[in-house]
C-alpha cells in the first residue's frame, strides 16, 4: 500500500499468555527467566491474571490468564514469544538456568543477524531468546552454531558461513539504509 499519509510507528507493548497452571508458569518465568510480578489478582469470570516485567518502564510485558487447555506446540520456529538480550554470555546463562530447570531441546540457531535459543516454556509456549550479531544478510537464513565457543570464534564462523549471501552487510549500514526508507 502506497500513500502520503503518515503511518504511525508501532511498539510492540505485552504480549498475553493462556495458562494451564498460573503458579508453575510464573515460578518459571520468574525464577528461571528473572521476570517480576508487579500485580496479580482475579479477573471476573473466575479466572486469575498476573502481570509480570524487567523492565521498569513497563508495568507488563507478559500478562499471563489462567484456565487454558493445555498447549499442543512442536517447535517453536513460527508461534513463539521472542527476548532480546545483551551477548553471548547471557545466552549461555540462559541456557545454563534453562537446563537446571529441566527444559530439554533447547535450540541454537544462527540467523546472521542474530543468535538465538529456541525452547518450549513448562506448558509448550515456544520462546527465544537472542542477541543481536554485528551482520545483517537476507532472511530467512537458519544455520546451527556452537554456544560453546568463545564469542570472537562464534563471530567469525558466522561470518565466513554468511559473507557469500544474499545482503551480507555490516548491521549499521543496513540500518542507515532502513531509516533513509523510513523518511
Amino acid at each position: 500500500m502506497t500513500t502520503n499519509e503518515r503511518t504511525p510507528r508501532l511498539t510492540l507493548a505485552h504480549t498475553t499468555l493462556a495458562a494451564v497452571n498460573l503458579d508453575e508458569l510464573l515460578d518459571f518465568y520468574c525464577n528461571v527467566l528473572g521476570f517480576h510480578v508487579t500485580n496479580r489478582g482475579d479477573v471476573p469470570g473466575g479466572s486469575e491474571i498476573a502481570f509480570i516485567s524487567q523492565d521498569p518502564n513497563n508495568h507488563h510485558q507478559i500478562a499471563m490468564v489462567d484456565g487454558s487447555s493445555p498447549n499442543d506446540a512442536a517447535f517453536v520456529m513460527v508461534d513463539h514469544l521472542a527476548f532480546r538480550t545483551d551477548s553471548l554470555e547471557d545466552l549461555r546463562v540462559l541456557r545454563g538456568r534453562l537446563t537446571t530447570a529441566g527444559i530439554e531441546n533447547i535450540l541454537p540457531i544462527c540467523h546472521g543477524n542474530a543468535w538465538s535459543l529456541y525452547f518450549n516454556d513448562p506448558e509448550g509456549n515456544g520462546l527465544e531468546c537472542f542477541v543481536d550479531s554485528p551482520f545483517h544478510v537476507a532472511q530467512p537464513f537458519a544455520s546451527g552454531f556452537d554456544l560453546d565457543q568463545t564469542d570472537e570464534d562464534i563471530e567469525t564462523a558466522t561470518r565466513e558461513l554468511i559473507e557469500s549471501e544474499p545482503e551480507f552487510q555490516p548491521m549499521n549500514d543496513w540500518r542507515e539504509g532502513f531509516e533513509k526508507q523510513l523518511t
